[in-house]
């Protein structure tokens, strides 16, 4: 289950006419758990993996390591349903191609194209409504300064 907030969010300064301000109500998904390597190693492992939590990382860890030398050597990879993996320039735009040079490369970032399972997950994710942090953490504060609370004296 995808737990979600609803946030207001305004328009780009300069977008509209003559300083009208338009909002509108957005979904915001609101992560229930962060699951580092070893959880998310730990996860796999306890899917009937015939492999140890330990393997499964050393593999994963191997894995991206040979990502990012694959990246570093301008090739494509393709890991199936997992998705396309590919580099991006961020660059400094030049007069004339002949002023370009390497130094108006800034940076290079890695692309990830989702594969098939991972296009759109919508028809699969079920959405349950919670507070957002804000709210959460404002309701925290209330409780805390707050003597007596209506209901639980």
């Amino acid at each position: 289950m995808i737990n979600y907030s609803i946030c207001i969010k305004g328009t780009k300064p300069g977008t509209l006419k003559a300083n009208i301000q338009e909002t509108k109500a957005y979904g915001v998904a609101q992560a229930d758990e962060i699951l580092n390597l070893d959880d998310f190693c730990q996860h796999i492992a306890d899917h009937n993996s015939p492999f140890s939590k330990g393997t499964i990382k050393g593999i994963l860890t191997d894995a991206v390591a040979c990502l990012r030398e694959q990246m570093l050597a301008g090739n494509k990879v393709k890991l199936g349903d997992l998705g396309d993996f590919h580099v991006e320039l961020g660059s400094e735009g030049a007069e004339t191609t002949e002023d370009f040079s390497i130094n108006n490369i800034k940076d290079v970032n890695i692309r990830w194209t989702p594969g098939k399972k991972f296009r759109n997950l919508r028809l699969d994710a079920t959405f349950q409504l919670v507070p957002s942090r804000k709210m959460a953490a404002d309701a925290i504060e209330v409780i805390k300064n707050t003597d007596t609370i209506h209901g639980l004296e």
